[in-house]
């Protein structure tokens, strides 16, 4: 062979050594502002559930992943955009997101629920503890006229581009006040200077709240699943990714076995939110 067949063999032996190096390498996007979801500690580094969680499943996959941080209302364009590869933002399965992407298999719950400051008339709201609005019952219709009665001319505050939006925006609770803001802090701050009257967010994202600065919230009315809500929490992927939605399902079906994905929920929400 002579000097110029080796040297093309040797530069396409180098290319396919790239091509494959490049192949195993995944970015992840997340929020960094759904706290205990996903969340930033003092440093700026990315903290929380879905972010130790996104290490277990690319370890099991096989793969070398970034996590990188992304404007919730900027998230599906951003992966639609390839400026990464999926999505692991707290976001809901939904009939909705699943025109535009695909999902994997949900990895874990997340229940929705009404919070107001203690001492607000709402506390006295009675409801059962938690409804699906899959196939709403009897029991689950009556709590939504409750919360309708209620809700009337409050100021209810949540996320914008959330399924919580979705459903306030739905008509199950009668024509609400909305107010909407880019973070979940941002409801926060807003529910604890009585700015709103009530929010709407996951139940989990209140607690840690208030948990972590101490101010009295406090969870009101049934919490929520199905529906609007969704059916859990996966992650989010092109549609023409197939290969790489296999290979979550896959991991998470190993997480999940390991007991991976309920050490990782207890260690975050104070409870097992797997699916």
């Amino acid at each position: 062979m002579n000097i110029f067949k080796r040297t093309i063999f040797s530069v396409l032996a180098f290319l396919l050594v790239i091509g494959n190096v490049y192949a195993d390498k995944i970015k992840i996007g997340t929020e960094g502002a759904y706290p205990p979801w996903n969340s930033k500690d003092a440093s700026g580094a990315l903290i929380g559930f879905e972010v130790e969680l996104a290490k277990v499943l690319c370890e099991n996959m096989g793969h070398e992943c970034t996590i990188v941080e992304q404007d919730w209302d900027g998230m599906i364009p951003a992966l639609q955009g390839k400026k990464f590869d999926a999505i692991m933002a707290g976001m809901s399965i939904t009939d909705d997101r699943k025109k535009v992407i695909s999902f994997s298999q949900g990895y874990a719950d997340e229940v929705a629920s009404f919070a107001v400051m203690k001492g607000s008339s709402l506390e006295g709201m009675k409801t059962p503890a938690g409804i699906n609005l899959t196939k709403p019952n009897s029991s689950a219709k009556k709590a939504l006229k409750t919360i309708k009665v209620a809700l009337d001319g409050k100021t209810v505050c949540t996320q914008v581009g959330t399924i919580h939006q979705n459903f306030l925006k739905s008509g199950d609770v009668g024509t609400v006040k909305v107010r909407v803001y880019k973070t979940q802090d941002e409801v926060n701050l807003d529910l604890t200077s009585g700015r709103c009257d009530v929010a709407l967010a996951a139940a989990v994202a209140f607690t840690d709240y208030a948990e972590k600065s101490a101010k009295a919230v406090t969870l009101v009315g049934p919490t929520f699943s199905g529906g609007a809500f969704g059916n859990g929490v996966g992650v989010g992927i092109r549609k023409d990714d197939t290969k790489l939605i296999k290979e979550f399902n896959k991991a998470i079906d190993k997480a999940r076995k390991n007991g991976d994905i309920s050490r990782i929920a207890t260690k975050w929400f104070g409870f097992d939110a797997s699916m």
